[in-house]
């Protein structure tokens, strides 16, 4: 079974503080899938989310996505419905 990564509980953001969301490798998702959400709900471009899926492969995780908690947390939730393992920081 595939861990998952939720995000960090909800603590009292400004609009001003900067997160992100961390991708992290598993071996469940194939990269075509990885690729197809990343471009779905990070509005990545086919190059863009290859190159995150890469990373991810490789070296265990990467950043996909930066912006504001209140912008990050529907992006990070849709990824975690899909069976991806992400973690806002």
């Amino acid at each position: 079974m595939t861990e998952k990564h939720l995000p960090k509980q909800k603590q009292q953001h400004t609009d001003t503080d900067l997160y992100k969301i961390v991708l992290y490798n598993d071996n469940v998702n194939t990269f075509d899938f990885v690729i197809q959400m990343l471009m779905r709900y990070c509005n990545h471009t086919l190059y863009q989310a290859e190159q995150c899926a890469m990373l991810t492969h490789y070296k265990g995780k990467s950043v996909v996505k930066k912006g504001t908690y209140e912008e990050l947390e529907p992006i990070a939730g849709a990824l975690l419905d899909k069976g991806l393992s992400v973690e806002i920081e």
